[in-house]
């Protein structure tokens, strides 16, 4: 049976981000092997009907004997399992994964999604990393960005053959999962911020705003955060930072959810000041999909999801003001034009983002690697 490999560095994304792909590459006959770190969702995988191994991968740190001992993990693996086809997703599964499985002879297929702040600014650390893409990537079959500013800085550093790039449409949205769905018109509008709790995706930025507004219109908004907490990465927001804030009443933290439309579902605009590297934010898309209106920055994959005044507005990145004032716009709506706005939002993702577009890209790419 042909295998293909598919990795990332937690199984919370494979399941989450990459569930239809993998069951698409199960109808399809294809042993799928999923390897990522070992979490509450690798057994979900696992039922999905792929095999699984654990490996360990230090998500946000630079420790050089920590990612060679992730090197030597997938190696191992790979000498193991002998995959025909890896697809590789997040960072460092790029990198390494596609190093040690071309030793075997298999074909990476590779997803560009954000860079990060690595990229954002010069040092040791920037130039160690864009050293190993350019050592790694040459060994990659295909390399799917999601944005063209990603795609064009690899090529202005020549990180990355162009001739085996390609644009996906970030991940894309699933269209039947998630559906138009509207809020309820009380006189409360609600905000809603999806995304790992990192200063680098604008929440200091959020709780400022909320805080302002929140004084000036009590309890006619709500502003909720969904999403990891206490993330291994220097940019995270702390536990204690986060009861502090929900403690002054000015934002809900709701965890994490599995089922993340109920919680889109029940807010007016999904909010995501971020000024990280994106490469198109999931959330923004499923948001986009359940026919809201979105505020988000003028950044780097987060401006792909946005016609601005459209289905949504662009503020500025790293900018409290400009996120006040497109808050405070969408404030100023009528719940109708409200509901308009986000109707733009689900046109845009049908034309744009299905989900479906990208799995196919990666069926014919996985296809087109057996041959």
């Amino acid at each position: 049976m042909r295998t293909v490999v598919i990795t990332s560095n937690t199984s919370w994304y494979l399941y989450n981000f990459r569930k239809n792909t993998i069951l698409s590459l199960l109808d399809k006959g294809y042993r799928v092997v999923a390897i990522s770190p070992r979490d509450d969702y690798s057994i979900k995988l696992s039922q999905l009907g792929a095999d699984y191994y654990d490996i360990s991968i230090d998500q946000g740190g630079a420790n050089p004997i920590k990612d060679f001992r992730t090197f030597l993990r997938f190696f191992f693996l790979y000498r193991s399992i002998r995959p025909h086809v890896v697809l590789n997703f997040t960072p460092k599964n790029n990198i390494y994964s596609t190093l040690a499985s071309s030793i075997f002879g298999a074909r990476s297929i590779n997803n560009i999604a954000g860079l990060g702040m690595v990229f954002n600014k010069e040092g040791f650390t920037s130039k160690i990393v864009r050293i190993l893409y350019k050592i790694s990537q040459k060994k990659a079959f295909v390399i799917f960005f999601q944005n063209e500013e990603d795609k064009l800085l690899f090529s202005n550093y020549k990180l990355a053959p162009m001739t085996i790039a390609q644009r996906i449409p970030g991940s894309g949205a699933d269209l039947s999962r998630f559906q138009v769905r509207q809020s309820s018109n009380d006189g409360v509008v609600r905000f809603l911020l999806i995304a790992r709790m990192l200063y680098d995706k604008g929440i200091g930025h959020y709780i400022e705003v909320a805080r302002e507004l929140r004084a000036k219109y009590a309890d006619s908004v709500e502003f909720r955060l969904l999403g990891f907490l206490d993330v291994n990465n220097p940019s995270s927001v702390s536990k204690d930072e986060m009861q502090s804030w929900v403690d002054e009443g000015i934002v809900s933290y709701l965890g994490t959810s599995d089922s993340v439309e109920k919680e889109i579902e029940q807010v007016d605009c999904v909010v995501l000041p971020s000024f990280y590297r994106e490469g198109v934010p999931k959330s923004l898309l499923e948001a986009c999909a359940m026919g809201k209106p979105i505020i988000t920055t003028d950044n780097v994959g987060c401006r792909e999801t946005v016609d601005d005044g459209i289905n949504g507005f662009l503020c500025e990145p790293r900018s409290t003001e400009s996120l006040l004032e497109k808050t405070e716009i969408m404030i100023s709506f009528s719940h109708q034009q409200r509901l308009s706005m986000g109707l733009k939002s689900r046109k845009k993702v049908e034309t744009e983002f299905d989900e479906k577009v990208v799995i196919d890209k990666y069926l014919l790419a996985v296809r087109s690697a057996f041959e």
